[in-house]
């Protein structure tokens, strides 16, 4: 059952910034309203009013809305012309296609001064013999009747003949009201054979005739189980068909069935309406419920590719700073604390409202290093995760020997002149000088430097010969 409350009121109201209180124009059609409530609370300015095509049974609530000029009531379950004296200023008031039977009712009208277009065609009333001249001389304020403009003329003719007009109105309204009670009682009664064959449905149903049945899925053996568990589905998908089966059938009985065009029956074709609609969001809901969960890793431990949420994302390697870059496009104005990070070593994992986005990675990262930011301007998901450093091998080891072969004569030439320059810088140690090891060391660098010229014979030598032509050594 619809019903007029203040959430839909300010939903219709956007072109008032969803103030209600200054409204002028609102429209509800369309909404499965059963009952006209609380507009004459809230609304008290409207000018228009719009509640075609809906289940209002009775005019009521509206007598507080002083400055209401227009309201359109086709469409509904509308029996009578009533409550509508407070509305002062009401100028066009449209009831075609509803169940007004009791032309009599338009009387409630002479009180609305301004009243000038009226429409009435499509109601039980506007099949009455004199139907049109009783509502021209009843209403002498109107102008226009179910849109054809009232001349003078026909409106001193309808005065004329009032009275026997009045008197066949009358009689056709008693008719109509045994009409309308005969149908409504086969209304009641059908409502009663309907419950009835649901209840003969309910016990010739399996398990609904009181008796205890052994539950056949609890088998002691585990081969039982196995077959078990292949057959359920099968008899599931059996008891599915056949339900379904049933409602079709059931379906095709209702909309093939003859019915009156009464308030009881637009009622009856929107409960089934409303019944069907709500059977087929429970096998919606059935069908989400089955559906198997999705594989994000398999069972050899392998990680796979998945974009359930369907976004753009974009992967890069930044060697400058030795990390692997993910933005994702997520929604901008999605909330973050709907969004869960997930990083592996070789994969990283985006829950985006329930749905994963799972990619794996060229290299192996961090985990414990890694982050996530978001974007403020574009709302994208930005996950940074560094590399893991390359872990060094033999060929790094081999170069580090060759390096100290080709270096052990510098560094055994550096001790050495380490230990000669502490035996000359370091005097302490003797408190005379030590002549041996000058001399030795003077021995030693003689015979090294071989090549170098000798120093002038001394005259002592007796293969010096004295020649007065060779000048002498400086």
């Amino acid at each position: 059952m619809g019903r007029i409350t203040e959430d839909l009121i300010r939903r219709n109201a956007e072109h008032n910034d969803c103030v209600i209180f200054s409204l002028e124009e609102l429209s509800l059609h369309q909404q499965e309203i059963e009952r006209l409530e609380h507009i004459d609370k809230w609304c008290r300015d409207l000018k228009i009013l719009y509640l075609q095509n809906n289940l209002i049974g009775k005019i009521e609530n509206v007598s507080k809305l002083k400055k209401l000029e227009y309201l359109n009531l086709a469409l509904n379950n509308i029996e009578k012309i009533e409550n509508l004296e407070g509305c002062e200023g009401l100028t066009k008031l449209d009831l075609t296609v509803n169940f007004i039977g009791e032309l009599s009712s338009i009387k409630s009208l002479t009180h609305n001064i301004h009243l000038k277009e009226l429409f009435l065609m499509g109601n039980p009333c506007a099949d009455f013999h004199g139907y049109r001249h009783f509502v021209v001389a009843t209403l002498q304020q109107l102008k226009w009747l179910d849109g054809k403009e009232i001349d003078r003329s026909e409106r001193i003719q309808a005065l004329q003949n009032y009275s026997v007009v009045e008197e066949q109105i009358r009689e056709q309204e008693k008719a109509y009201h045994l009409r309308r009670a005969r149908e409504k009682e086969e209304a009641l009664r059908k409502v009663a054979e309907q419950c009835d064959s649901k209840d003969e449905k309910r016990r010739s149903s399996p398990g609904c005739d009181g008796r205890q049945y052994p539950d056949t899925h609890t088998a002691p053996s585990s081969s039982l189980e196995s077959k078990d568990h292949i057959q359920v589905p099968e008899i599931q998908d059996e008891a599915h068909d056949t339900k379904k089966l049933n409602q079709s059938e059931d379906d095709l009985e209702f909309w093939n069935k003859p019915s009156l065009f009464t308030p009881e029956s637009r009622l009856e074709t929107l409960r089934h309406m409303e019944k069907q609609r709500k059977e087929q969001e429970k096998l919606s809901e059935k069908k989400k419920d089955v559906k198997p969960p999705r594989t994000l890793v398999t069972e050899s431990g392998k990680a796979l590719n998945v974009n359930e949420p369907k976004l753009d994302f974009l992967l890069k390697d930044d060697e400058k700073h030795n990390q692997i870059i993910l933005d994702l496009a997520v929604y901008r104005y999605m909330d973050t604390s709907l969004i869960e990070v997930d990083v592996q070593p070789m994969y990283v994992r985006v829950m985006v409202k329930g749905k994963p986005f799972q990619l794996v990675l060229p290299a192996e990262v961090k985990p414990d290093s890694s982050s996530a930011k978001r974007s403020q301007t574009t709302g994208h998901l930005v996950v940074s995760m560094p590399k893991v450093e390359e872990v060094i091998t033999g060929s790094r080891q081999i170069s580090k020997s060759v390096k100290t072969t080709s270096d052990s004569s510098r560094e055994q030439t550096h001790t050495r002149c380490k230990q000669i320059e502490k035996l000359e810088v370091n005097p302490s140690k003797y408190s005379f000088p030590d002549v041996t090891s000058i001399v030795q060391e003077k021995k030693c660098t003689s015979k090294r430097l071989g090549s170098e010229p000798q120093t002038a014979p001394s005259e002592e030598d007796p293969d010096f010969e004295d020649n007065p032509e060779v000048p002498p050594l400086i």
